[in-house]
């Protein structure tokens, strides 16, 4: 076999980009450098890595056993490169870090923001994923670290606590609901809502609730962040689904009312999962010591 890291790289992106043009795009190759790196893997190993179809590629049973080895060989180097970092300057490490939208909102901002500050050789490849997503990609080596609903069974992986929070219903003074404190979600189906952006995982996640309960959310405006739902909101547009902190945060600065959900759902365990946390890279250990220390609020 005539492949090098690059290679691997090479075909873990185009894999995971279902398209040889856009894994040529992350990689930062022309297509026709591209092209020819697989095909002479291709040719090194006798059989084919990709399907090619009309709508992208697919790997080939072959190309499946290389993409398992591909990453365990690429999180090798990437441990490698973090262990010599001391020694060399200029060597950066990059973490793969996913996370559900209540902690990618709410609690990584500001841990993430100290922990980049503090490592500056570091870089963080960060995306909002639904929670059952998360664990398999992290049991699949396609991302390092995932922080996931505690609900969610992570079998294999090692878990470790990160934040507690809640969600909650938040709705305008003068709306009908808001002489309630406490309502199931299946009980407020009927009413407008004002959602996040339907890449949310979050939002995706209500949806299906929804369905489950025979009923589709009626989504009157679809926004980029709580603090904007909290807005709409307050102006009687819609109710809303945010985490609790985000309701008392904006109590007191808007004209809203919050109602606690009683599905079990809605308290939200939120956990960091890792394949195994040692034998990830020196950086990757130091961000999940970093997230597992109590918050400072």
């Amino acid at each position: 076999m005539r492949f090098d890291l690059t290679d691997l790289r090479l075909y873990l992106q185009i894999v995971e980009a279902g398209s040889i043009t856009r894994g040529a795009e992350r990689a930062h190759l022309a297509i026709a450098a591209a092209s020819t790196r697989i095909r002479n893997m291709e040719a090194s190993l006798g059989t084919l890595l990709l399907h090619r179809g009309r709508l992208g590629v697919e790997p080939t049973p072959a190309g499946r056993t290389l993409l398992h080895h591909a990453r365990l060989l690429l999180q090798q180097a990437e441990r490698l490169t973090g262990e010599l970092a001391e020694y060399a300057d200029g060597l950066k490490g990059q973490i793969r870090l996913l996370s559900n939208t209540n902690a990618l909102t709410e609690f990584l901002p500001e841990p993430l923001s100290d922990f980049l500050a503090a490592h500056p050789q570091v870089n963080i490849d960060l995306e909002e994923r639904l929670s059952d997503e998360i664990v398999a990609m992290v049991a699949d080596g396609a991302a390092d670290i995932g922080i996931v609903a505690g609900t969610v069974a992570a079998p294999g992986l090692d878990v470790l606590p990160f934040r507690t929070d809640r969600f909650v219903l938040v709705v305008a003074p003068a709306h009908p609901l808001a002489t309630a404190s406490r309502i199931a979600f299946a009980e407020v189906l009927d009413h407008d809502f004002v959602g996040l952006d339907r890449s949310s995982a979050l939002q995706r996640f209500l949806s299906e609730k929804a369905e489950r309960a025979g009923s589709r959310l009626k989504l009157r405006v679809q926004l980029r962040s709580f603090d904007a739902v909290c807005r709409l909101v307050e102006c009687n547009v819609g109710i809303g689904v945010v985490p609790a902190t985000t309701a008392e945060r904006h109590r007191t600065t808007m004209s809203i009312h919050r109602i606690d959900l009683t599905d079990d759902w809605a308290l939200r365990e939120l956990k960091i999962c890792v394949r195994r946390e040692a034998d990830l890279p020196a950086y990757a250990r130091d961000l999940v010591r970093h997230l597992t220390r109590p918050s400072r609020v």
